[in-house]
């Protein structure tokens, strides 16, 4: 991957989420891939979904880190623009969590926002 095309990804991918990512996709076989998108809904307005995909659509935005794969499609990726997708365990659990900078407010779980 190029410079140019890490500078255009809506998203970049912590070690720790690249790590979680990895063990998820090892018992999915081979070609897995982590799909990030954004869809209407949730108590604050659009909600972020995670899929594991086996196929790439010609529009999707690839992320590579740590031997792993993340698609963002186009439509998501404005939703997405400066965020880190984080993998954290705390007292309320482990879970992927996105750190939007352009969301103005979020749900206490973490999982809908409104921009």
């Amino acid at each position: 991957m190029t410079d140019a095309a890490i500078s255009e990804a809506p998203l970049t991918v912590s070690a720790r989420a690249a790590r979680r990512i990895g063990e998820i996709l090892k018992t999915e076989g081979d070609g897995a891939m982590l799909r990030v998108s954004v869809e209407g809904g949730g108590c604050s307005g659009f909600q972020y979904k995670f899929d594991v995909e086996r196929a790439k659509a010609d529009d999707d935005i690839l992320i590579e880190r740590d031997s792993v794969v993340v698609l963002v499609d186009p439509s998501s990726a404005p939703f997405l623009a400066g965020s880190e997708l984080d993998f954290v365990d705390d007292l309320i659990g482990a879970s992927f969590r996105v750190v939007n900078p352009n969301a103005t407010a979020s749900c206490g779980c973490g999982t809908s926002f409104s921009i």
